[in-house]
Order: C-alpha cells, then structure tokens, then sequence
C-alpha cells in the first residue's frame, strides 16, 4: 500500500499520526523545520533541534499522544524543533551528505535569534551520525549534543546490516538515481523475518478485538512503510563511507573538503541506546566514547529495541526525563560558570 493509501485509511480512521502542534517556520528545497508548541513553563536551556534519519519519516517520534517522544520533551518545558527531510525525487538524485550537513546548518541558523549563539541538537540514528559530523565541523553552533540509537562504529561483531552492506555493489543498487526507500525498507524487515512479518500480525489477530489497539498497530504500519527514497549520491556516500570504510572510527572522513574528527566534538555529550537494538547494536553506540574530544560524556543503555526507545510505554516514562534533566543540569552548571 502506498504512503498515500495508507495516509487516506488512517484519517478515515482517526488515526492520522502526529499528535502534537507545530508550524512550518523554514523552508528550503524540500526541507522543512518544525516548531512545536510548548506544552509547560520554559525550561531554561537552549532550543531542542531534532535531526531525525533520511530513512522513513520522523513522525515515529510523535505518533500519537501517550506514544511521543517529542510531547514528553514538550511537556518538560524543551523548546523543540524538527527538521522533516520530505520526499526526495529524481531533481534531488546529486544531493550529497555535504548538502544535507548544509540543509541542517541552514535550520540552526533560522532558528537563532540575534541573542543565541548556540543550540542543542538530538541526532536519532543516521540523524545522530549527521549530528555528529554537523557538531565536528561546526563546534560554535552546537551547545550540548544528544545522540539517540546512533551507529559511530559500522562494524562491530552484532551488526547484521553491516554485514549485509559490506559486499554490496552501492552503484548498481542505485544507478544514476536515488535509492529506492521501498527496497531498503524490506531489506530491514529481512533482518528479523518472522518477527517484522509474520509474528506481529499473528498477535493482532489472537488478541483481544479493542479498536484502539487496532489503530495503535495502523499507525506503526503507516510509518513503517512510509519509506521515502534516499537521494542517490547521499546514499552511495553514506554506505561507502560508514558502512563499508568505518571513515568515522578511522578518523579518515573528509565531507565538502573538510576532514571530519570526532575529537573536535567537546561539546558535552548524551548518548542513548537500547540494548536490544537489532539495527544498531548497544556496541555500535557506545564505542562514541573513546572516539569524542568531550570530557563529559553520559552513556545510558535502555533495555529496549530501536523502535522501542521511542514508542514504548517504559520510554515515556525514561527517555524525555532523561535527556531534559541532563541538559537542565548542565545548564545550569554553565550559568554557575560564567
């Protein structure tokens, strides 16, 4: 079923994702960035910006009220931006990991006031891998960084997907063109076959007839197969360059001619990861700190899998406490200094 298919069902139903009030702020090509509402008192920390991956969309953070990431962030007084990749098409195949470093960077300073120098940026998986070379290149945008289920090392011993890219031939996968998101998004459910396929429909049919449980499933099936295709260049770079060559650990990424070290990145650091992640594995997050410049670095292992970390009952009582008392704490430690 397609995005559009599955979008006309869920409104049918009443069950369109996105729970919480935003507007567009800025726009660029088909970039946009989210403002969200405040939902409580402002906490005094610098403004939350969000970057989510280029794979699916990021509304798997706000899927609905008593399953968002963003409202638990909202509701502790976070001042929370987002930026929405769109849907890439033919015009977009020559976009490079360059370009969509310059797209974030473009968001930050739409989002500065003349006052504030700097923000806080919450990287999600690939976002987070952005965030990080966003962070390494330009260090005086960027306060306090948050990455969440973010892959550094690309080739640690658990990491299936690694191993699946390793051998593949990125050019003839996507031509001249942009990477089809419909075949990457079944290249992940291949992962772990009969529970992404089969077992998760089996539950919903054996359990009890509840309507809300009902559209709960057709949001998460929305969004996983809501899978936009990847710009093809940003796609070649990103598996050649992390997956295949470990650029990132080795300290031999350059992007737009600049050499991207991890060790230029003191900002203090949060990073967030689940222990039972099948896409990124626990190894894979944690190896971010003995690679980092940062003498405040604050792991924290979730007992949840990557979709977990953001839609689980135990994550809303976690994750958004978590990441909005660490920066309220180091805030303050801030104004204490100066």
């Amino acid at each position: 079923m397609t995005p559009e298919a599955w979008s006309a069902l869920m409104n049918a139903r009443g069950a369109a994702a996105g729970a919480s009030a935003r507007e567009v702020v800025f726009r660029r090509d088909k970039v946009q960035l989210y403002h969200y509402r405040s939902l409580s008192a402002p906490a005094p920390v610098a403004p939350l910006l969000i970057v989510y991956a280029l794979v699916n969309r990021p509304h798997l953070l706000d899927l609905q009220p008593d399953r968002s990431l963003i409202r638990g962030l909202l509701q502790a007084g976070l001042d929370v931006y987002l930026i929405d990749w769109g849907y890439p098409d033919g015009a977009d195949r020559l976009l490079t990991l360059e370009d969509y470093l310059g797209y974030i960077d473009a968001c930050v300073r739409a989002m500065r006031p003349p006052k504030r120098r700097r923000v806080n940026l919450l990287g999600v998986c690939q976002g987070g891998t952005l965030s990080l070379c966003y962070t390494a290149l330009h260090p005086a945008n960027v306060s306090r960084l948050i990455t969440m289920v973010t892959p550094v090392d690309f080739k640690t011993p658990a990491d299936l997907l690694s191993r699946w890219v390793q051998p593949l031939d990125v050019d003839a996968w996507a031509g001249s063109g942009n990477a089809a998101g419909e075949m990457l998004n079944q290249l992940f459910l291949s992962l772990m076959p009969f529970r992404l396929t089969q077992q998760k429909y089996v539950d919903l049919l054996q359990s009890e007839p509840d309507a809300a449980r009902v559209e709960n499933f057709m949001r998460m099936e929305q969004w996983i197969f809501d899978s936009p295709d990847l710009a093809g260049a940003a796609f070649r770079q990103f598996v050649r360059y992390f997956y295949q060559q470990n650029r990132l650990v080795e300290g031999t990424l350059t992007l737009g001619g600049r050499p991207v070290n991890l060790k230029d990145v003191r900002q203090p650091i949060l990073n967030l990861y689940g222990r039972r992640d099948h896409l990124v594995p626990p190894e894979a997050s944690a190896a971010l700190e003995r690679l980092v410049g940062s003498r405040d670095y604050t792991g924290r292992e979730f007992d949840l899998g990557h979709v977990g970390m953001y839609t689980s009952a135990r994550a809303q009582r976690e994750v958004p406490a978590t990441i909005a008392e660490w920066l309220i704490k180091r805030s303050a430690t801030y104004r204490r200094r100066r």
